[in-house]
């Protein structure tokens, strides 16, 4: 049976260690992170479960759950809550974004194997397939979400809204990433039952997207007498 791999998210760097030490100790291969920035960068779908603080520096504990929970490529990856704050409503918000348990500080390293073991039993085997993970009506680009089925757009967990054209634009362009589209295909595609459509029109759409969908907005390209492309 293979060693379950841990993730540890937090801004202590000696209270990492000393986790790492002793969850090691019980037989886990454990990993350090020291910001959800850094933890990101990383192949979340490796471990088994993650420890994750809530009070960061600019992703906080909040943030990267909401977007972990957001992609069907983590959202099944046990999170255990390990923070200071302590009131009852930040239990609560923190279990109805889908954390497995929640630890307050300071605790002890006993208390945190043994949630660690509880949750571990109780995920084992939750993993999805491949197939599950490929969900064909669901686009996904790092943080960029767009259910094809229920029509909504999701950015790092939030969801944007978005007019029916720019949806469909946005879904044509994911669905050729990599790729360079020409206005006529994209008229063809998006504007299909349109009698006269403007090439502005798919200017003023793509500018509009570029700012709902933040920092994924640079991924729309424009290529000066070619087209559109989404690029990643």
């Amino acid at each position: 049976m293979a060693t379950e791999r841990i993730l540890i998210v937090d801004d202590e760097e000696t209270l990492c260690e000393v986790l790492k030490l002793n969850l090691e100790n019980e037989g886990y291969d454990v990993d350090i992170a020291f910001s959800a920035e850094q933890a990101l960068m990383l192949d979340l779908n490796q471990y088994s479960l993650i420890l994750l603080d809530i009070m960061m520096g600019e992703i906080s504990g909040i943030k990267m759950a909401k977007m972990m929970k957001a992609d069907i490529k983590t959202s099944h990856i046990p999170i255990i809550f390990c923070t200071a704050k302590d009131t009852e409503d930040d239990m609560i918000m923190g279990l109805n974004l889908g954390a497995d348990d929640y630890i307050m500080k300071p605790y002890t390293v006993r208390n945190i194997i043994a949630r660690v073991k509880s949750v571990l039993r109780r995920t084992s085997g939750t993993k999805p397939s491949h197939a599950a993970v490929e969900k064909p009506n669901v686009l996904q680009i790092e943080g960029l979400q767009l259910d094809l089925e229920f029509k909504r757009c999701l950015v790092d967990g939030v969801e944007i809204k978005l007019a029916k054209k720019e949806f469909e634009l946005l879904a044509y362009l994911i669905s050729h990433r990599g790729k360079i589209c020409s206005r006529e295909q994209i008229l063809a595609k998006v504007w299909s039952n349109e009698v006269v459509v403007l090439d502005r029109t798919i200017d003023v759409n793509i500018t509009r997207l570029r700012t709902k969908i933040g920092k994924y907005g640079s991924y729309i390209v424009t290529r000066t007498g070619f087209g559109y492309g989404f690029t990643y």
